[in-house]
């Protein structure tokens, strides 16, 4: 998969980065049927490539690693946490296997694999006004971190590791964001913190974005590390 580059392990974290816009056709043949109902559902050509091209991605790092074609991958959704219903974490539908994670923004996808509960995430850097109209739903110490920063452009990168940090934490938990971002405190400054029984790194991914991955570790608290790719 010339399109999907390995990075560095995040601890027991591995991670691959995915160009989205490397174009994989239709999906037909690999994805499933609720895959290829959600590509054909996208307006926009481009978005529905590189939906296709990450899934795509996605199972073909699996079906190495569990032996099976990339279109013999089968995903079920556990419980949430929150209500019980199957909209948690996805997971292979056998139980056999890792733990996995994927997220997609842009032009570049992020998987991610371990043998405990992980959650990863990468976002385009947001803007400016995204940032001042969306930080008020941070944690309470985490917007007392950014009005303390005097730069408009500090805030912004400062709001944008926070993001991912908390997408990736929610999403390794299986509620994503249906749990309030202002419950956990993840951080906005350069060494990332992590909630109770997880550990949390920063990504390092091509300029323009922010990432980063969060993984269970049995009796953990806090943990801070700096992985990746370097642009």
């Amino acid at each position: 998969m010339d399109h999907v580059r390995e990075l560095a392990p995040a601890g027991p974290v591995r991670l691959w980065l995915v160009d989205t816009d490397d174009d994989q056709g239709d999906g037909d043949g690999v994805l499933d049927p609720d895959e290829l109902r959600r590509a054909a559902a996208f307006r926009f050509d481009g978005h529905r490539r590189r939906y296709v091209a990450a899934h795509v991605a996605l199972r073909g790092i699996l079906g190495e690693r569990t032996g099976r074609a990339p279109g013999a991958v089968r995903f079920v959704r556990e419980p949430c946490p929150g209500c019980g219903e199957p909209h948690g974490r996805p997971a292979l539908a056998d139980g056999r296997g890792p733990h996995f994670s994927l997220s997609h923004s842009g032009s570049l996808a992020l998987v991610a694999l371990a043998a405990t509960p992980v959650g990863a995430d990468v976002e385009e850097l947001p803007s400016q006004a995204a940032t001042e109209e969306l930080w008020s739903v941070l944690h309470a110490r985490e917007r007392a971190e950014l009005a303390a920063l005097g730069a408009p452009q500090d805030r912004r990168l400062a709001f944008a590791r926070a993001w991912v940090r908390k997408e990736a934490y929610l999403k390794g938990i299986g509620t994503g964001l249906s749990r309030s971002p202002d419950a956990d405190y993840v951080g906005t400054l350069h060494s990332p913190a992590a909630p109770p029984g997880w550990v949390m790194s920063d990504v390092r991914v091509p300029d323009g974005y922010t990432a980063a991955v969060a993984v269970a570790v049995a009796g953990a608290g806090a943990g801070t590390g700096d992985v990746g790719f370097e642009s």
